[in-house]
Protein backbone atom coordinates (compact mmCIF):
# COMPACT_ATOMS: atom_id res chain seq x y z
CA UNK A 1 0.00 0.00 0.00
CA UNK A 2 1.11 3.66 -0.92
CA UNK A 3 0.00 6.69 0.43
CA UNK A 4 0.11 9.62 -1.50
CA UNK A 5 -0.12 12.93 0.56
CA UNK A 6 -0.81 16.29 -1.36
CA UNK A 7 1.91 19.38 -0.17
CA UNK A 8 1.55 21.47 2.42
CA UNK A 9 2.95 25.00 2.65
CA UNK A 10 3.34 28.06 3.89
CA UNK A 11 -0.28 29.83 5.11
CA UNK A 12 -0.89 33.23 7.04
CA UNK A 13 -3.04 33.10 10.38
CA UNK A 14 -6.45 32.81 9.47
CA UNK A 15 -5.53 31.06 6.58
CA UNK A 16 -7.08 27.94 5.17
CA UNK A 17 -5.36 24.85 3.73
CA UNK A 18 -7.10 21.57 2.56
CA UNK A 19 -4.86 17.92 2.74
CA UNK A 20 -5.69 14.81 1.17
CA UNK A 21 -3.88 11.44 1.16
CA UNK A 22 -4.71 8.98 -1.42
CA UNK A 23 -4.06 5.21 -0.81
CA UNK A 24 -3.33 2.93 -3.54
CA UNK A 25 -1.74 -0.60 -3.83
CA UNK A 26 -4.92 -2.37 -2.36
CA UNK A 27 -7.87 -4.34 -3.03
CA UNK A 28 -9.34 -3.35 0.59
CA UNK A 29 -10.88 0.28 1.41
CA UNK A 30 -9.28 2.35 4.00
CA UNK A 31 -11.07 1.16 7.86
CA UNK A 32 -10.26 3.91 9.71
CA UNK A 33 -8.21 7.10 8.80
CA UNK A 34 -6.68 9.81 11.05
CA UNK A 35 -4.76 12.64 10.29
CA UNK A 36 -1.28 13.48 12.73
CA UNK A 37 0.85 16.41 13.13
CA UNK A 38 4.51 16.77 15.08
CA UNK A 39 5.71 20.43 15.39
CA UNK A 40 9.23 20.52 16.24
CA UNK A 41 10.12 19.56 19.62
CA UNK A 42 7.23 18.09 20.37
CA UNK A 43 5.22 14.33 20.57
CA UNK A 44 3.31 13.56 17.35
CA UNK A 45 -0.28 13.94 18.13
CA UNK A 46 -3.62 12.91 16.76
CA UNK A 47 -5.66 15.71 14.83
CA UNK A 48 -8.53 14.03 13.69
CA UNK A 49 -9.70 10.16 12.97
CA UNK A 50 -12.73 9.27 10.73
CA UNK A 51 -13.85 5.77 11.05
CA UNK A 52 -15.07 3.98 7.90
CA UNK A 53 -18.51 3.73 10.12
CA UNK A 54 -19.27 6.05 13.12
CA UNK A 55 -18.27 9.37 14.06
CA UNK A 56 -15.19 11.46 13.38
CA UNK A 57 -12.58 12.29 16.39
CA UNK A 58 -10.86 15.69 16.54
CA UNK A 59 -8.15 17.08 19.15
CA UNK A 60 -9.81 19.80 21.42
CA UNK A 61 -7.03 22.48 19.65
CA UNK A 62 -8.68 22.05 16.21
CA UNK A 63 -12.33 21.23 17.16
CA UNK A 64 -14.63 23.68 14.52
CA UNK A 65 -11.60 24.67 12.28
CA UNK A 66 -10.81 21.51 11.20
CA UNK A 67 -12.61 19.13 8.76
CA UNK A 68 -11.79 15.43 8.31
CA UNK A 69 -13.64 13.63 5.07
CA UNK A 70 -13.02 10.74 3.34
CA UNK A 71 -13.96 9.58 -0.57
CA UNK A 72 -14.34 5.92 -0.26
CA UNK A 73 -14.63 5.61 -4.39
CA UNK A 74 -10.99 7.03 -4.19
CA UNK A 75 -9.90 5.48 -1.59
CA UNK A 76 -8.95 9.06 0.10
CA UNK A 77 -9.31 11.14 3.06
CA UNK A 78 -8.87 14.81 3.31
CA UNK A 79 -8.20 17.17 6.17
CA UNK A 80 -9.49 21.10 5.39
CA UNK A 81 -8.27 23.04 7.86
CA UNK A 82 -9.53 26.52 8.47
CA UNK A 83 -8.24 29.54 10.92
CA UNK A 84 -5.11 28.43 10.70
CA UNK A 85 -2.69 29.93 13.62
CA UNK A 86 0.72 29.76 14.07
CA UNK A 87 0.31 26.92 16.82
CA UNK A 88 -0.96 24.39 13.68
CA UNK A 89 2.70 24.58 12.75
CA UNK A 90 3.73 20.78 12.12
CA UNK A 91 4.48 18.12 10.27
CA UNK A 92 1.11 16.42 9.22
CA UNK A 93 0.89 12.80 8.47
CA UNK A 94 -1.73 10.64 7.06
CA UNK A 95 -2.51 7.47 8.80
CA UNK A 96 -4.75 4.86 7.73
CA UNK A 97 -5.93 1.20 8.68
CA UNK A 98 -6.48 -0.98 5.79
CA UNK A 99 -7.00 -5.21 6.46
CA UNK A 100 -5.61 -4.85 9.54
CA UNK A 101 -2.70 -3.01 8.78
CA UNK A 102 -1.62 0.41 9.93
CA UNK A 103 0.17 2.62 7.29
CA UNK A 104 1.80 6.21 7.33
CA UNK A 105 2.24 8.59 4.73
CA UNK A 106 5.11 10.84 4.39
CA UNK A 107 4.43 14.06 6.31
CA UNK A 108 4.05 17.26 4.35
CA UNK A 109 5.04 19.89 6.32
CA UNK A 110 2.24 23.05 6.97
CA UNK A 111 3.71 26.33 8.28
CA UNK A 112 1.56 28.93 9.25
CA UNK A 113 3.06 32.36 9.59
CA UNK A 114 3.02 35.98 8.68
Amino acid sequence: VQLQASRGGLVQPGGSLRLSCAASGSDFSINVAGWYRQAPGKQRQLVARIPEYGSTTYADSVKGRFTISRDSAKNTVYLQMNNLKPEDTAVYYCNVLIDFTNYWGQGTEVTVSS
